[in-house]
């Protein structure tokens, strides 16, 4: 497992070379590092294969890490701060990036991911960031999430999801779970809002958004395009849920190569 030491945390990480194959670090293709961004119960390994697809695609190196209890990285004390996805951006990510040797990044972030990337972006990431793919992002909390993370912990409890978990998550898996499921379930948690922040993204913005997501709704694109300073487009994506990059990997793909093609 390849890691980074960041300010006393060790984080699990994998770095993908312009060839698709993996690497120790930082190439030097010119192009800006994409820095992918899991989701509320992601990890390295539960991006799969899409992380070497798209360094193929893009011919650009892309950097990825499982936050803190996560996947195999150091573990992190329970309950997490309901405010723990503008914490990530506002404090963890730059210093990842700057461990990480990454100067100029496109942001691939999903679900919990892509709201991290927003904050950052709008933040001290304004000067590195080139541009923002937000698959499936939340800036507010809708009831449909809430009732999909309801069904989660229904399924983590009696179904298999925690088995299937555990294969991403070994003994993090039920730090990962608790972490995000407590904290989007806690009555406080409806007060979560991120347009704050979006005037001061201005980099390039696509949000990959599925039609059929059991967690958010087309409002969540709709108050980015809003909100953002710089230029947006949406790819809407029929038949597909909360994982665009899963469900339809070669066309999520390609909406970030169209944006890194933008920025340089």
């Amino acid at each position: 497992m390849a890691s980074l030491r960041v300010d006393g945390v060790t984080l699990e990480v994998a770095w993908y070379d312009a060839r698709g194959r993996r690497s120790a670090g930082r190439s030097s293709t010119g192009r800006p590092t994409l820095v992918l961004l899991h989701e509320g119960l992601g990890s390295v390994s539960s991006w799969r294969d899409w992380p070497a697809t798209l360094a193929r695609a893009a011919e650009a190196d892309v950097l990825l890490w499982s936050r803190a209890g996560y996947g195999g990285s150091d573990g992190t004390a329970l309950p997490r701060p309901l405010d723990y996805m503008e914490r990530e951006g506002r404090d963890v990510v730059p210093r990842v990036l700057e461990v990480a040797q990454v100067h100029r990044a496109v942001l691939v972030g999903h679900s919990d991911g892509g709201s991290i990337s927003l904050v950052y972006a709008a933040t001290g990431g304004r000067d590195q960031v080139a541009g923002l793919a937000l698959l499936a992002p939340h800036v507010i909390c809708e009831d449909v999430t809430v009732a999909a993370i309801a069904r989660a912990r229904r399924a983590y409890l009696e179904g298999d999801l925690r088995a299937k978990l555990a294969r991403h998550h070994g003994d993090n898996t039920d730090v990962a779970f608790w972490g995000w499921n407590d904290a989007w379930l806690d009555p406080g948690f409806r007060a979560f809002d991120l347009t704050g922040y979006l005037p001061q993204v201005t980099a390039p913005v696509v949000v990959i958004q599925g039609e059929c997501d059991p967690y958010g709704t087309l409002a969540q694109v709709e108050l980015i395009e809003r909100g953002v300073s710089g230029p947006v487009r949406r790819v809407v994506l029929p038949e597909v849920g909360h994982a665009p990059q899963r469900e339809r990997p070669a066309e999520t793909a390609q909406a970030v190569v169209a944006l890194l093609g933008q920025v340089g």
